[in-house]
Order: C-alpha cells, then sequence, then structure tokens
C-alpha cells in the first residue's frame, strides 16, 4: 500500500482482468525474487514509484484463484508517477477520494478498508484472512 503525503497510490489496470479499475501497484513475483523486492519491483514497474517497503500489512488467501495476495505498507519517496505498459494512469487519492466502486478485486478494497481503519485506530496489523 503505497503512500506520499498520506495520499493512496492506485493505478489504473490496462490489462484483464478488470481492465479499467484501479488496483494497488502489484503482480506476481519473479523466480528468485522475495516478496519486498517482488513489491518494489511491481510498484515501480506499474506506477513509476519508487518506496521503501515497511511492516507487512494484509495476507488475503484466495482460494478460488489458487492465489495469496501480500500486501506491505510502503512510502513512495517522491510523487513522480511514471506508469508503464500494465497501467492506463497512476494516480495518489486522498482517503475520501479513494474511487470504492470502481476498484479492481476484493482484496484490493477489503486491504484499504483495513487501512482506512488502521488510520482511525493505530492498529495496522498484520491482518490475515480469507475471501470465500
Amino acid at each position: 500500500i503505497p503512500v506520499f503525503d498520506n495520499k493512496v497510490l492506485l493505478c489504473k489496470r490496462a490489462i484483464e482482468p478488470r481492465y479499467d479499475t484501479w488496483t494497488f501497484p502489484a503482480g506476481f513475483m519473479e523466480l528468485s525474487e522475495s516478496t519486498i523486492e517482488g513489491a518494489k519491483r511491481e510498484t515501480l514497474e506499474e506506477s513509476g514509484a519508487i518506496v521503501e517497503v515497511g511492516n507487512l500489512f494484509t495476507v488475503i488467501d484466495v482460494p478460488q484463484t489458487n492465489q495469496v495476495h501480500i500486501y506491505y505498507l510502503a512510502k513512495a519517496t517522491n510523487d513522480h508517477l511514471d506508469p508503464g505498459i500494465e497501467s492506463l494512469e497512476a494516480a495518489y487519492f486522498e482517503i475520501e477520494d479513494i474511487p470504492w466502486d470502481n476498484l479492481a478485486f476484493r482484496s484490493i478494497s477489503t486491504s484499504l478498508e483495513h487501512y482506512v481503519r488502521a488510520l482511525a485506530t493505530g492498529d495496522f496489523g498484520p491482518f490475515n484472512y480469507t475471501l470465500d
């Protein structure tokens, strides 16, 4: 969950599934890559942002797609964005401006819901749950 100046970074997908919907910069790991290395690489590839990865935030089991989604908290080093070919655009959103009705996946919306709650409570997890 990349953040700069209290704004959350989201990318609009230029690929299927869920073309033209918003997501965190994310993707599949490369062979011999750590989850943190993958998070940094995917963020750079999809948004152009350079991030410092922080604590683990959510681990979400998605059994119907045989996937596990892992999201870390991250701080962007600056506000520069240069979306790659998998993104139609990238933008930083104030919490109240997040496009909740146009998010790509349930793991994104539930992680964002946890993040908003964490901002209010100070409990930044980590959280683990399964999407049915």
